[in-house]
């Protein structure tokens, strides 16, 4: 089982940075893909960025590459996702994921707002 928490969501102007953080229980983390999803309002969750379990493959939607960076440290239990060059179709719903064969876990995602 593994409890993932967002945080770093917030309000912020078109142009602007976030970091969004995602901490995870337990003492498998290094052991799951992690990723970061997002969801706006009536519509789909979609894939934002993906990185596998030593961070070797890192993985970013097209909507997104040049703009976010997604890490992680297997020693702290963390995975980040810097956004920066923020736009207002980036605001949705943040959530985490840690997948693991047929193992998936979610957040209970944090808020990002961008206004123009």
């Amino acid at each position: 089982q593994v409890q993932l928490v967002e945080s770093g969501g917030g309000l912020v102007q078109a142009g602007g940075s976030l970091r969004l953080s995602c901490a995870a229980s337990g003492r498998t983390f290094s052991s799951y893909a992690m990723g970061w999803f997002r969801q706006a309002p009536g519509k789909e969750r979609e894939f934002v960025a993906g990185i596998s379990t030593s961070g070797g493959r890192i993985y970013y939607a097209d909507s997104v590459k040049g703009r976010f960076t997604i890490s992680r440290d297997n020693a702290k239990n963390t995975v980040n996702l810097q956004m920066n060059s923020l736009k207002p179709g980036d605001t949705a719903v943040y959530y985490c994921n840690a997948r693991r064969n047929w193992s998936n876990y979610w957040g209970q995602g944090t808020q990002v707002t961008v206004s123009s």
